[in-house]
This record gives C-alpha cells, structure tokens and sequence, in this order.
C-alpha cells in the first residue's frame, strides 16, 4: 500500500508531454492506443466479441432477446437490458478479492446500461431482455471505454438492431492546457482531471459524460472535443472490423459476389 502510495505521489508530479510532445507511451496526444478487436469469439453466446485497447483487454458476451426473468409491471411495452460488468482476479497488478459485485462494478455496470439503453432499439422486442456481459482480462486504464466498444461488436454479432454504434473514449489534459485522447493507467493515476465520454460518432448525440474532477471552463470545451473525435475515430476502426468480420463470413458461407454495405 505504501508503494502504491509513492508510485501515484510519483506520478503527479511528472509531465505527461515531453518537449517533443510525446506522451509516457510514445504517442502524440490525439492518438488512440492501437486497437484490436474480432467478432463471434464465443458460439454459446448469441453474439461475442473481443477487444484490446491498449493494454486492456475485453471480452463482451450477449444474450437474447430472451423472456424477461424478472417480474415488472414496467418496461412491458420494449426490452430490458441488463448489464453485467466484472474484472477478472488477474486483470491487475494487485489481485481482486470480489471481482463483481463491488460498489464500483456495479457503479460501471449502471452506466454500460445507460449507454446500451441509448442505441438499442427495445422498441422491437416488447417482454423481452437482452443480457450484456463483460469480464475486463487486463486493466491498463479505459476500463469502461473498452467495454462499451466491446459490447458494441458483441450486440452487432447477436444481430440486434441498434440506432448507431455506440462508441466510448476518454480524454484529459497534459501539462495544464494539452487534451490528450484515450488515456492509459499511467496517466489516470497522474492526479490530473480525466473525461469519459459515450455517445453515438455519427449523430454526435451524448449517452454518458463523467469527470473524475472539476475541468476549468475554459478547458472542458476543446477536451470534449477531443474525446468526440476518438469515438468517431474509435467508430471507424470498429466498423472495419465489423466489415471484414461478415465479408469472411459470407465467404466461408460461399456467398457470391461483394457484399454490400449501407452507409
């Protein structure tokens, strides 16, 4: 604990741009960390996926729709969605004694519903529920990011019907005034401000936005900025995979021709 303690005192005090204006890992400051991602990783779930941001790395399973298995007197007239967000006891440096159910995966699991209730469209599956699951396999900071763009894949594999992919990216500022995008573990622990953001890229419409800390007003605008255009950039790379994911499948299907996609 003490080490932890010296490690995060460490931390604050250091630069997170360099004078070449690179950051801790090497990037610039509006660059995502690479991103891997594939779809259908699971066939007992009706829809999977797995995603790297990063150092953290994602699994997301969905199930349904499905007949609602809990009793309400709302929700009748579209889908409940239920979302299920736990780390692994391995996903960090210290293990994890209670990897669900803690206050704070609860908390994450409450705000992937939020963000998944924006662009699924319930309307469709009246009595139903759908089912999100998550399991973080290695945390190095986005956790929730991550998730949110995992799921997205998972939802789009089980051929459920969503308004727009949802897309989730963090931002933060470097020496005072510098937005970086997409922020690691090591520069979440720097003591600065950070910004999780969860919108749909297209629409541009917001479905979470969360500060860790109060930003300056004169700051917040060109950070929202900034973790705007890494959904639309992250939006980009996960469609690609999206696309190559049904063009293999077309083909091991021995679909003929090129296959269409609607823009």
């Amino acid at each position: 604990m003490t080490m932890r303690f010296l490690f995060i005192n460490f931390m604050a005090g250091m630069e997170l741009l360099s004078d070449q204006g690179l950051r801790l890992d090497g990037r610039r400051a509006n660059e995502l960390r690479k991103i891997r991602c594939k779809l259908g990783v699971f066939t007992q779930p009706d829809g999977s996926a797995y995603l790297e941001q990063g150092n953290t790395k994602v699994l997301a399973a969905v199930y349904g729709p499905h007949q609602i298995r809990v009793k309400s007197k709302t929700m009748f007239d579209k889908a409940l969605v239920n979302c299920q967000y736990s780390m692994a006891t391995f996903s960090t440096g210290e293990r994890k004694h209670r990897p669900r159910g803690d206050r704070k995966s609860q908390e994450i699991s409450m705000h992937l519903r939020q963000a998944m209730e924006a662009t699924i469209k319930t309307e469709l599956y009246p009595r139903s529920q759908i089912d999100i699951f998550i399991e973080v396999l290695q945390a190095d900071g986005g956790n929730y990011c991550a998730s949110v763009n995992a799921a997205t894949l998972a939802l789009i594999d089980a051929g459920i019907p969503i308004s727009e992919y949802m897309c989730a990216c963090t931002a933060s500022l470097g020496n005072g005034d510098v937005p970086l995008v997409d922020i690691s573990h090591l520069e979440e622990v720097s003591g600065g401000p950070s910004l999780i953001v969860a919108a749909r890229p297209l629409s541009g419409q917001v479905a979470l936005l969360e500060m860790s800390q109060r930003f300056h007003l004169d700051h917040l605008p060109k950070v929202l900025d900034r973790a705007l255009q890494g959904c639309r950039d992250i939006y980009n790379i996960l469609d690609q995979a999206v696309r190559e994911h049904v063009q293999a499948a077309g083909s091991a299907a021995g679909w003929e021709g090129d296959v269409a996609f609607a823009s």
